[in-house]
């Protein structure tokens, strides 16, 4: 049964991918993107079934009125993807103020400001789905990318606790988590100003690797969105989805991981309890 979509960041990636394949399965998309004109050629294959709307996640505003708007002109939104971010490279010590500020404005705070816009909507209409793209890096990290992890740890635990919330409402999440992919998300990626004191570290190792193109890439973007879109629309959408080998094992790795470290630990945890409890 066809359904509409609400797709931020529609206009290159893993948004462009999946508002392609949402639209060549007969749904109706509402790609929001910055330029309005980088859909031009979509808008004229799909017509009235692609809905193009300007959107900027750093502009309350303007999440907002793209909000506000679609659910106006369209009977039912029935999932809302928020896609929309960028990938921002470089120690923690090497970031700027500015950079800092600009990542989290648009990967976390933007995130949450579209998903608060949407929730009293959805209310509403008695529900629906909210799919956010995440990475293997909302749960494992690589150096380099401190401030880009942070955002998608932060949003993934953001969406933990609204997914609580707002299940008697009918709203459920899934969170998509895929490995590297081969899109354009390493040409789009921001390089802080590199400092020679981190040439020979780990971050420094990452950094030549995404410059030589040695960087590990298995994952291929037209599977993962068919991938995400089967599990949004299957009877019992995982909260999360790791998409990729590469995100399966790395994640995988790390919570065992994490479970062995958090045993060897069990008798100082339980130190910390209140004796009389």
């Amino acid at each position: 049964m066809p359904k509409t979509w609400f797709i931020t960041g529609a206009s290159s990636g893993l948004g462009l991918e999946m508002t392609q394949q949402l639209l060549d399965q007969g749904h109706k998309v509402v790609a929001t993107i910055r330029r309005p004109e980088a859909l031009t050629q979509l808008k004229r294959v799909f017509g009235e079934r692609l809905d193009v709307v300007p959107l900027d996640l750093v502009k309350p505003e303007s999440i907002s009125s793209a909000v506000e708007g679609a659910f106006e002109r369209h009977d039912r939104i029935d999932v809302i993807v928020s896609n929309a971010g960028y990938g921002l490279f470089g120690a923690a010590e090497e970031l700027t103020i500015e950079e800092i500020d600009r990542q989290i404005a648009t990967n976390l705070v933007g995130s949450i400001r579209l998903i608060r816009a949407v929730l009293p909507l959805l209310r509403r209409q008695g529900g629906g789905q909210i799919v956010q793209v995440s990475s293997e890096g909302g749960q494992i990290a690589y150096p380099g990318f401190s401030l880009y992890h942070a955002t998608k740890w932060g949003i993934e635990g953001f969406i933990e606790a609204a997914a609580q919330e707002v299940k008697p409402f009918g709203i459920d999440f899934m969170i998509a988590e895929p490995g590297p992919t081969g899109t354009n998300f390493g040409a789009n990626l921001v390089f802080a100003t590199p400092m020679d004191a981190y040439d020979t570290t780990p971050a420094g190792a990452v950094r030549r690797a995404i410059a030589e193109g040695s960087f590990e890439i298995k994952g291929d973007a037209a599977r993962t969105v068919a991938a995400s879109i089967a599990a949004a629309e299957s009877e019992t959408p995982p909260l999360r989805l790791a998409l990729g080998s590469t995100a399966y094992s790395s994640i995988s790795h790390a919570l065992s991981a994490r479970l062995d470290a958090l045993e060897a630990q069990r008798e100082v945890a339980y130190s910390a309890d209140r004796q009389d409890l």
